[in-house]
């Protein structure tokens, strides 16, 4: 006899299913089994029951066979409990669908509205929801009620039954994505199966993601080619190393081979060598084909045309045939994929963006929310106002996605955009992951015809004017690395007057480098401020392992910003030149006449180096110390420090004279005589101190740069690099240019190195040097979720006279001094480090000059916010 074959149930990924079915009728033996073969953790399943319990101590409360007051009150009480654990377990339910996680819900669920809260919720949560009926006959409900410790009673039974009946009639009608009536005697013949996310895939030997295309099919090709594919006899194309193209949609329409490019994706995808997502004109022309009642528009008229074109060329049944597979592969087309390494969700590929609670769920909401990204109503020319749905993104995953045109590729919140508008005459870009990497290929053309071209519009408003009504009464800007930061409007005001007048033009005033904070605590040593070994506790309490102590220039903070040539810096800030070298407050470094001199000998230099070409940059943006120190601040020097030491060496040289003429006639005076002995070493050293960065300079000769952050060329931003990285740039411009100077360094990996360090440190100090940064291995970094100090300055004794004054290391002044709080500090510091990243990032991608400039904007007004300027 052949075995009957077993009806398999295949239970959702995520989701709710309900099981239906008086009491008795097998439903909790059912789970346990499904439990024991490993198809359902028991932490999936939840039942009336088991809440029950936790909510009133006892899962059945008899009211029967009691006095009617009694039974009354008993009665009372069980409903309420029951009502209570109903809705504790509705509201785990749906914290279990919020997060995506399948839930089996074990209870009778007789009447269709306690059923139907469970489809509204996972309506609401964008999961499926499913019903299992369990059928079993009267008289065997009867018989198993008869054994159990409590048992229901005969009518209660019969109720049960004949409710199940009447309700169970219209199942399929209630909204439920499957639902299954299942004999009592057909139980044991079931097999229940767990579907896969059908989003969810490994990231394997990695994938490319390849932006809108429009048709282009010659340049997808050109593309596909540049990133590594090779095609095969049969036309496929495939990566040596296993790797698989994605496309974020949009592979049809407004270009020339809209039939090309979807036989393309559509073949790969068949294969298994692609992945595709939906797309609002792959949705439109899915709809067309599927005979629809659509307005072709935008471009999608041009898919029509080609189409009738291949019918004139191919005859109707093969159009037909065509248009059916093109159909078939479009509809079924997933709103967003979610690769994944090691089961933890990485890379999400969605056309116009996703939000947070979407990714890995399936619902006819998500598939319009990908299509068509957060909008805001239409424009009066009848286009959709897209808000930005990515400022919301907090959960982690990287999300690259397309839509919106734009000349560069767009980096913001951990979100990419990779449309470059081909079909309009820019670029088709792909992202290469796990590397992170972009490549390009050029259009031949402008195919579009669109005299609204999105790349010509972003290009106009590149430029505008930024808005001061946005920002003066005080604003917020969004951070990848801080979060959202608050500048005050009475600040703001400061800013935009200083701007206003005095700065660089804000096309070339793209970074203002953050304030830096000594180390958080004092030395704990008696002759000490500050000590390298509080920096370092700092950042072991962070986690940080890997340390990098660079040597601090005593010079004054610069912005260099030079470019290929003069041409290339039309693209950037609007007009030719060849770079720009301003202060941290945004100001000028040099007159006119001298900066351009430095500017062409650099450019001569790096030219001759093969800088640019090497790299395959338009400009280089570095944050560098130019020295000597009275290249900026002469006036300082002659009327505080200058002044104070002659006046503080002469006053105190005369007082030792007349000490000294005392103890000969025999006074006792001798203390004072070393207590003003000290005073004159003081101020002697004073003096050493803030000239030993001083030097004549003429033209040219003397001006030294040291760089010591390689920020960003026009291809990328380096804030992901180490700064050991940044160290071996410094070597490599100092090797171009003699304006160039080396910093040196040390990298602290355990106790020792942190001792050769802290020697290292007093040697230099002791010697006159200021001091040394003490850094974090990488440029940004973490703890906890949270930004830690990018860089702690750890200044040295002899330098501290001059911010600290002439006597600050006397006992009693520098235990006064070690009272200080550096709070404020370090809370401006991490603040205007995480705008100044925002910035360089927005500039690299080619924003508008008002997004980059509520950044700098921000820098400047949190500079506004007094700080004790000793710090």
């Amino acid at each position: 006899m052949m075995q009957e074959q077993k009806r398999i149930i295949r239970l959702p990924h995520a989701g709710i299913v309900v099981l239906v079915g008086p009491s008795n009728s097998g439903k909790t033996t059912l789970l346990q089994r499904m439990i024991d073969q490993g198809t359902l953790m028991q932490t999936e399943v939840v039942s009336s029951d088991q809440f029950r319990i936790l909510v009133g101590d006892e899962v059945f409360m008899d009211w029967r066979n009691r006095p009617k007051q009694e039974a009354d009150v008993v009665y009372n009480e069980y409903q309420l409990i029951s009502d209570k654990a109903f809705a504790a377990m509705d509201m785990i339910v749906g914290m279990r669908c919020r997060v995506g996680k399948l839930t089996v819900v074990d209870a009778t669920h007789l009447h269709a509205e306690d059923r139907k809260k469970y489809v509204d919720m996972a309506a609401k949560y964008h999961v499926s929801v499913m019903a299992i009926a369990l059928d079993v006959a009267e008289d065997e409900l009867l018989r198993r009620d008869e054994s159990r410790d409590n048992p229901r009673g005969r009518q209660r039974v019969k109720q049960q039954v004949q409710i199940f009946k009447r309700s169970v009639r219209g199942l399929k009608e209630e909204g439920f994505a499957s639902s299954y009536m299942i004999k009592g005697e057909q139980v044991d013949q079931l097999a229940f199966i767990r579907k896969e996310n059908p989003v969810l895939f490994e990231v394997e030997a990695g994938i490319d993601i390849i932006g809108d295309i429009h048709g282009c099919y010659q340049e997808m090709l050109e593309l596909v080619n540049k990133l590594g594919y090779q095609s095969d006899e049969d036309g496929y194309y495939k990566h040596p190393n296993g790797r698989k193209l994605v496309s974020v949609g949009d592979v049809m329409s407004r270009g020339p081979q809209s039939i090309l490019a979807i036989e393309f994706w559509r073949s790969h995808v068949e294969a298994g060598l692609a992945y595709m997502v939906d797309s609002n004109h792959g949705w439109k022309i899915a709809r067309y084909l599927d005979g629809k009642n659509v307005s072709l528009g935008h471009g999608d008229e041009r898919m029509a045309a080609e189409l009738a074109q291949y019918e004139r060329d191919h005859g109707k049944d093969s159009a037909e045939k065509l248009k059916a597979g093109m159909r078939q592969f479009l509809l079924a087309a997933p709103s967003h994929l979610v690769f994944c390494r090691n089961g933890v969700r990485q890379v999400v590929v969605a056309h116009a963006g996703i939000r947070d609670s979407f990714i890995g769920k399936q619902s006819k909401s998500i598939q319009d929310y990908c299509r068509y990204g957060d909008t805001a109503g239409m424009d009066d020319q009848g286009k959709p106002i897209r808000k930005d749905w990515f400022i919301e993104h907090e959960s982690g995953e990287l999300i690259v996605w397309g839509h919106d045109p734009r000349p560069q590729p767009t980096i913001i919140k951990h979100t990419v955009n990779i449309d470059q508008g081909v079909v309009f005459g820019g670029q088709l870009t792909a992202y290469r992951y796990p590397e992170k990497e972009f490549v390009s290929v050029s259009a031949v053309m402008n195919y579009s015809g669109d005299p609204d071209n999105p790349l010509l519009k972003w290009e106009r408003k590149r430029f505008s004017p930024p808005n001061l009504r946005k920002f003066i009464e005080g604003y917020t800007v969004l951070t990848e690395p801080y979060g959202e930061i608050s500048v005050r409007g009475e600040f703001v005001k400061a800013a935009v007057d200083s701007v206003s007048h005095y700065t660089v033009p804000i096309e070339e005033l793209v970074y203002i480098p953050p304030t830096m904070s000594p180390p958080p605590r004092v030395s704990d040593k008696d002759d000490y401020l500050e000590h390298p070994g509080e920096a370092f506790s700092y950042y072991r309490s962070k986690g940080v392992m890997t340390m990098v102590a660079e040597k601090k220039h005593m010079g004054s903070r610069a912005i260099l910003l030079l470019f290929r040539d003069r041409e290339a810096a039309v693209k950037y800030v609007g007009r030719e030149m060849l770079g720009a070298i301003y202060t941290r407050t945004g100001r000028h470094f040099f007159d006119s006449s001298l900066e351009e001199e430095i500017l062409q000998r650099l450019n001569n230099d790096l030219q001759r180096a093969q800088y640019f070409n090497k790299h395959q940059t338009d400009f280089i943006l570095l944050d560098a110390e130019i020295v000597p120190w009275n290249l900026k601040a002469r006036e300082l020097i002659a009327s505080q420090y200058a002044h104070v030491a002659e006046a503080a060496i002469m006053d105190r040289k005369y007082i030792m004279e007349k000490l000294q003429m005392a103890h000969a006639a025999g006074r006792d005076v001798q203390d004072w005589i070393g207590e003003f002995g000290q005073k004159l070493d003081n101020a002697e050293l004073f003096e050493q101190a803030f000239q030993k960065y001083c030097w004549d300079t003429n033209g040219l000769q003397g001006i030294q740069i040291a760089p010591f952050h390689t920020l960003a060329h026009s291809t990328e931003a380096f804030f992901d690099k180490s700064h050991v990285w940044h160290m071996q740039k410094n070597s490599e411009f100092a090797a171009c240019s003699e304006m160039f100077i080396e910093t040196e360094y040390r990298v602290i990996t355990d106790e020792t190195s942190e001792q050769e360090v802290i020697r290292w440190w007093e040697e230099m100090t002791e010697d006159g040097h200021e001091g040394i940064v003490v850094k974090p291995e990488t440029f940004v970094m973490k703890h906890q979720n949270r930004l830690i100090q990018p860089g702690i300055k750890v200044r040295g004794r002899k330098y501290l006279h001059i911010i600290y004054g002439i006597d600050y290391l006397m006992p009693e002044n520098l235990k006064r001094l070690k009272q200080r709080k550096t709070g404020k500090k370090e809370r401006h510091a991490l603040m205007e480090f995480a705008l100044s990243v925002e910035s360089v990032e927005r500039f690299v991608w080619n924003e508008p000059v008002e997004r980059i400039h509520e950044c700098v904007l921000a820098v400047l007004s949190l500079e506004s916010d007094p700080v004790d300027p000793r710090l």
